[in-house]
């Protein structure tokens, strides 16, 4: 289970990292990072937030000190780090919704993050009963 920690602690920095990356974008415009290096703002800010909430499902699951499958924690990870990613992507392509290998990308995070999500949701669930 510490690997959800681990993966909250990878969220925070990108976290960080994105809102950094956001300031300088739009109150120290540096030629060639906004506009040119970051093409589209507004889903930065989408992968931020879901950075945020991604690792604070990592922390609140640890919190429950509920026995979790292990892999189950690893999908939770996996995704809360690929399906930012996502956004992170597409931030900087602009082209990016209409490229083949990032839709089968997004296709395939999510299908990891509704496992691990899934498969710990049941686990609290059965354990709860």
């Amino acid at each position: 289970m510490e690997i959800l920690l681990i993966g909250a602690v990878l969220m925070i920095f990108a976290i960080l990292l994105s809102a950094w990356l956001m300031t300088f974008a739009k109150w120290f415009p540096i030629k060639g990072i906004d506009g040119e290096f970051l093409k589209d703002y507004k889903t930065l800010i989408r992968a931020h937030v879901d950075f945020a909430l991604m690792a604070l499902f990592c922390l609140g699951f640890y919190g429950t000190k509920v026995p979790l499958p292990v892999t189950a924690c690893w999908l939770v990870v996996i995704g809360g780090l690929t399906n930012p990613g996502v956004f992170v992507v597409a931030a900087f392509d602009p082209d990016f919704w209409s490229k083949p290998i990032w839709r089968v990308y997004s296709a395939l995070s999510f299908v990891v993050t509704t496992l691990g999500f899934g498969w710990i949701g049941i686990t609290l669930l059965q354990y709860a009963w």
